[in-house]
């Protein structure tokens, strides 16, 4: 009776009311009597059984791998506006996501406004290297600069960490056509680095920000997750690169590389919820940028 008069079968809750990220692995996600369920085997988050997804209040659901969605899932998450992005084991690696965004688009807004005007863009970009440096503020200047001097610091920072860790470092070098002629410290980073990169797509898109329009990077069409990324690259990334190094020694170089970065990354961003830390960085950068006002 009065079907769509009060628009009540396809209301919606706002996404600001919504309580974060739910990951599902190992199982199938499917539609029972007009009620999302979800069917696993287990995984390490998660028994083994059958549950009722209570989807509307939820952001984004992440998939990992070993799972099913069917037709009837996806659309009616779409219709409630409900997230859905398809992801390697942990987080490590961002596949796919079904077009979604929160109830407004202001983050995406603020961002292009703030990218668009020079001055602002050095202040998001100098809030950016804050956080990375510590909360150590770098000199009024241009973006050439502001990369020229944190450059200084990576490179200390890559010493220092080699250093920690116990591991030969003759510096950081990355040839894209040949990226297995590397060392092996080089070819953890970047394996580890690719892993990070794959959990920022997936903050991005859970924000609605616009991932080709980054501050610090600037020609990939991942620039802004890429900016998102590096935010974590000492306390995350490096660590995990060189804790893979050191697995891969033990073993006599029988594991490999990019196997034990995968996994190492995939158990931090899980145990220390990284995915939900980048989405408040990058809500954080923007606004405090916006809000400083003044010169850069």
């Amino acid at each position: 009776m009065l079907k769509g008069r009060l628009g009540i079968e396809t209301a919606r809750v706002p996404h600001v009311d919504r309580h974060g990220l739910l990951w599902l692995g190992r199982g199938r996600l499917f539609v029972d009597s007009g009620t999302l369920r979800f069917a696993t085997v287990g995984f390490a988050d998660l028994q083994a059984g059958e549950y009722d997804i209570a989807f509307q209040g939820l952001s984004t659901i992440i998939l990992t791998p070993g799972t099913s969605v069917t037709h009837d899932a996806l659309r009616l998450l779409a219709r409630h506006g409900t997230g859905l992005l398809a992801v390697g084991e942990g987080g490590v690696r961002f596949y796919a996501s079904m077009p979604f965004g929160p109830d407004e688009s202001k983050y995406a807004r603020r961002q292009v406004t703030l990218w668009a005007d020079p001055k602002a863009r050095i202040r998001v970009a100098k809030a950016m290297y804050a956080i990375r440096l510590g909360g150590e503020q770098l000199p009024q200047c241009d973006l050439n600069a502001l990369r020229g001097i944190e450059g200084a610091r990576a490179k200390a920072m890559y010493r220092n960490l080699a250093q920690q860790y116990g591991i030969a470092w003759s510096g950081r070098r990355y040839d894209r056509k040949r990226p297995e002629a590397a060392d092996l410290a080089n070819q953890a980073i970047n394996h580890a680095a690719t892993a990070i990169q794959g959990a920022a797509m997936v903050a991005t898109a859970a924000v609605g920000a616009v991932p080709q329009l980054g501050f610090i990077h600037e020609e990939s069409g991942l620039a802004f997750c890429l900016d998102v990324a590096d935010l974590f690259r000492d306390a995350v990334t490096l660590p995990v690169a060189f804790r893979a190094v050191k697995k891969v020694e033990a073993s006599g170089h029988r594991l490999p590389v990019e196997r034990c970065a995968r996994k190492l990354a995939g158990e931090v961003l899980r145990r220390k919820k990284v995915i939900p830390q980048m989405i408040d960085r990058i809500k954080e950068v923007l606004a405090d940028a916006d809000d400083a006002g003044g010169d850069p």
